[in-house]
């Protein structure tokens, strides 16, 4: 069922993008991208090969002008699992509806919760073997939420997501996830950005962060420090990330290390070569260490595909 309403999502989506209507002052776009790799995985002393997909993904967004400087606005977006042997490969990302104004946003639905989205771009290899939230917690979205976020400040802003108990994930308590930030995540605007964190009771723990990053003569240079509490259980966690990457010409070099106390640590490098705009070429290794099982290594080899559009 899921995947009958996601396919007809998707046709419908490409022609109302193609056909004029009445409604040409809500333009809808169609998003997405296709990032998959082929990889040589070794984990838990077992070996394989496999196509991997990894988050591609896509979606359709607009805004409509409500006039008296308000506009509603929305995302439907679906994960894509190109190796689903069983075809039903549509998974929900981020749906929701929401207005904005001089009073900045409020958006309600399946969403990022603020200490997810605080993380900016310091994560280097994000929907890859060595994304962050393999050892690190807190990076949720959460399926019924409510979001505000404040006007910019200059460079600052500030955001909430509350999540309702009625989410699954929540056992039946209400959680808060709030984030200030300063600066641009792309490092465009800004040459630096930062953001502090905290989540209260959101899917089973309590969470702070701080996260930095900023670019130095030609390098891309990020840190993250977090402290982590499942809730009940009297035991704090403490961890780190540093990452760093050094363009040269259409070729990115990148590494990363992350630490986190009773869990395991991560180090990755690679290298993305940029084909053309959208479209980018990948490699990395990963080994993450698990404590909990003896400090056995998993690693993992990758090449791989990426198109966005």
């Amino acid at each position: 069922m899921m995947n009958l309403f996601a396919k007809n999502l998707l046709a419908c989506a490409v022609s109302a993008a193609t056909i004029s209507t009445a409604y040409a002052a809500d333009p809808l776009q169609v998003y997405g991208k296709l990032n998959v790799s082929a990889q040589y995985n070794d984990v838990a002393d077992e070996s394989e090969t496999t196509i991997q997909s990894n988050a591609s993904r896509f979606g359709v967004k607009g805004d409509f002008d409500l006039g008296n400087d308000l506009q509603a606005f929305y995302t439907i977006e679906y994960e894509v699992d190109t190796g689903d042997a069983e075809k039903e490969n549509f998974k929900a990302r981020n749906q929701f509806v929401g207005l904005k104004g001089n009073f900045g946003l409020v958006s309600v639905g399946r969403n990022d919760t603020m200490l997810k989205v605080s993380q900016g771009k310091v994560d280097q290899f994000n929907d890859l073997a060595g994304d962050m939230k393999n050892v690190f917690k807190g990076e949720n979205r959460m399926a019924q939420t409510a979001t505000y976020m404040t006007p910019m400040f200059g460079d600052f802003q500030v955001g909430v997501t509350y999540v309702a108990d009625g989410d699954s994930d929540q056992n039946a308590e209400n959680g808060v996830s709030m984030a200030a930030t300063y600066g641009d995540a792309d490092l465009k605007q800004t040459p630096v950005y930062a953001a502090i964190a905290y989540d209260s009771k959101v899917k089973g723990y309590d969470t702070g962060r701080a996260t930095i990053q900023g670019k130095i003569v030609g390098f891309v240079l990020g840190g993250m420090y977090q402290q982590q509490e499942k809730i009940d259980s009297g035991i704090t966690d403490n961890g780190y990330l540093l990452s760093a990457a050094y363009g040269i010409n259409d070729i990115t070099l990148k590494g990363q290390y992350q630490d986190m106390d009773n869990k395991g640590d991560s180090w990755s490098v690679g290298a993305d070569y940029k084909l053309a705009k959208p479209t980018k070429l990948f490699a990395f290794y990963t080994t993450n260490t698990w404590y909990d099982s003896g400090d056995v290594d998993d690693s993992y080899i990758g090449l791989g595909l990426e198109h966005k559009f």
